[in-house]
Parts: C-alpha cells; structure tokens; sequence
C-alpha cells in the first residue's frame, strides 16, 4: 500500500481525480452537491424536511461475480445504497432502478423481482421509477435512492475535528473473506463459516435505523464499502484531517476472529477489504456514552477504533503501537 503520503495522494488520484477535474465543476452552482465530495446529495423540499439522493451501480465482473443468485443480487442493489442513506442519518422512502440487460430472462427477472421486494419490505421503500435497455456489455445494475433528513440533520462526509474519536459499527473483513471464498483464495475453513462469510458478501445489513439516531452526535460519518482505511483517508481528506488507525482495535466477528488469531495477514487483509457497508463515523470524546447507548438500543455494535489528529493520511498502528506498512489499498475504479 505504500507510505501515508502514497496514500494521501492516491486519494487525489483514480476516480476521485477524474471527478475532481471532469464532473465537479459541473456541481458547483448546487449547493447541495457539496462540490460532489460526499456520498450524496441534499435538496430541500420543505422548512423541515431535506431530500438525501444517492446513487450506487453494480456490474457483473467488477461488483459481483457471473452466476450470482438474482435475489440476493437485488438485495445487494438496494442495501449498498440504503446503506449511504444510513451513514448520512437519512430516513429511505423511495428509489428508480435501471437495467441495462444483455438479454430477456424472465427466470432471472423473476427471482430478482422477488429479492426486491423483499428489500421493499423490511425497509419500507417503493420503486417509482427507472429504465430499463438492452445491451452487449456486462449486466449493469443502478439504482437512485431518495431519503428524507429533518434540516441540519444530515451527517457530511466532511467535519471531522482533531481529538475526535474513530468508530464503526458492525465488524470488518467479513465480506472481504467471502469474495475470497468464491474466489477460491480464502483459507481453508468449515462450511458453517464459509457460509456465513458468503452471506456477508451477497448481502449486506446497512444500519438504517442505527444511521438515523445517529444524526445530531456526529461529525462526520460515510459508509464503508471500498475498505475501511481507503474510506477513512476519503473521510479525512474531505475533513483536512489525519487519523490514527488501531488494528487491534478494528472489530472481527467471532468467525473470522478464528481465522485471524494467529494470522496478522488475514487482519490487514480486512481493514483493506470492501463490500462490509458498515458506518464509519467520528465523534467528539464526550459523546461516547451516548453513541454506546445508540448502539444498544439499536442492536447494532460499534467499536473505538482510532482517533482524529491534525495534518493528513491515516497511520495504522499494530498492536505494540508500531507503525504498519500495508502493501495494498481498497478497491478503486481507476
């Protein structure tokens, strides 16, 4: 992965420069594109109430695997960006779909229709819209989500302060795990865990609920899904900070805990790994105690895992508090 500097400026680069010098500028008279910096965008539409709009797509052979059940691809659809909406303290009511198809399956449409709804269920949100094509490439999936935040509420990717402490919910490394089981890469394992690390990858449990609470305790907050110190350094560069990164303190689930006892590989693996669409969120000192009463009130765990500091990049440290090099970053598009 390189020095913190390499880091740092890799943040710059790839994607987020192609945004930066191409699409930002086309932003910069909406206000509530925020220069096109966050995960979503924010439009008033009452005195009260804002509309929080963000935009997620899969495709086969970058975002999920040939073969892959259509059900549980649907789900995925939906989670990934409900999941935004979640780490900006949004409440989903509604979102528009596109398909572009390389071919009609109506066994295929069939399965993936009932995965959605589904989805439309448990979180209690409707399809209102979308497109659907046909064409030669690779199944491209896309969906736009549509929440509702009361004004001031939203939780930006950038605020976070010096001093503040680091926290995710959930554990880390799980999804990662699982890509590297259909891979045919992981370690070998039984077939309960197996299991349950591939259920991580093909559906994720965005914290909806947890999110919203969440709104008005932090100061900055975005989802994890192209790994956990890849969108710590997208989070500290929106907020011109640096973080320290603990990797003792980065949580396992008791599965993959099993795996990792005694292989350091496997943890910095994790924190590098994507797909785990959990809240990465700072908060001042003070207001821990309220954020563990959050979590147990929500079901949902969280975990100090570091802490904001002055400058810029992420420093992770193990656990002798020695500095650790990684020799690879999260996921990135270019």
């Amino acid at each position: 992965m390189g020095s913190r500097a390499d880091r740092q400026a890799r943040v710059s680069s790839g994607e987020f420069g192609l945004i930066a010098r191409y699409l930002a500028p086309l932003a910069r008279d909406a206000a509530g594109a925020f220069d096109l910096l966050d995960d979503a965008a924010l439009l008033s539409v009452s005195r009260r109430a804002k509309l929080v709009v963000t935009k997620d797509a899969l495709v086969e052979g970058v975002h999920f695997l040939p073969g892959d059940p259509p059900q549980l691809l649907a789900q995925k659809l939906l989670r990934v960006n409900l999941s935004d909406l979640a780490a900006k303290g949004a409440r989903p009511i509604a979102y528009v779909m596109m398909l572009a198809l390389p071919k009609r399956d109506d066994r295929f449409l069939s399965a993936f229709a009932r995965g959605l709804k589904a989805d439309q269920r448990r979180f209690g949100i409707a399809l209102i819209g979308g497109d659907t094509v046909k064409m030669p490439g690779p199944l491209t999936l896309s969906v736009t989500m549509f929440g509702l935040v009361s004004r001031g509420r939203m939780i930006r990717r950038k605020g976070a302060k010096p001093g503040d402490l680091v926290m995710v919910t959930g554990s880390i490394g799980d999804a990662g795990m699982g890509l590297a089981c259909l891979q045919g890469r992981a370690p070998a394992m039984g077939i309960a865990a197996r299991r349950h690390f591939i259920g991580r990858y093909h559906v994720p449990q965005p914290r909806v609920a947890f999110g919203q609470k969440l709104a008005g305790l932090a100061h900055a907050a975005m989802d994890v899904s192209d790994g956990l110190v890849a969108d710590l350094e997208k989070l500290c560069a929106a907020s011109r900070v640096g973080a320290q990164l603990f990797l003792d303190s980065v949580p396992l689930s008791p599965a993959l805990t099993r795996i990792a006892r005694h292989k350091l590989q496997i943890r910095h693996d994790a924190i590098q790994a994507g797909d785990d669409y959990e809240i990465l969120f700072t908060i001042p000192k003070s207001r821990r105690a309220s954020v563990m009463r959050l979590a147990e009130t929500t079901g949902v765990r969280v975990s100090v895992i570091g802490a904001i500091t002055k400058g810029g990049g992420v420093s992770v440290f193990d656990p002798e508090n020695l500095p650790v090099t990684l020799p690879r970053g999260g996921f990135e598009h270019f």
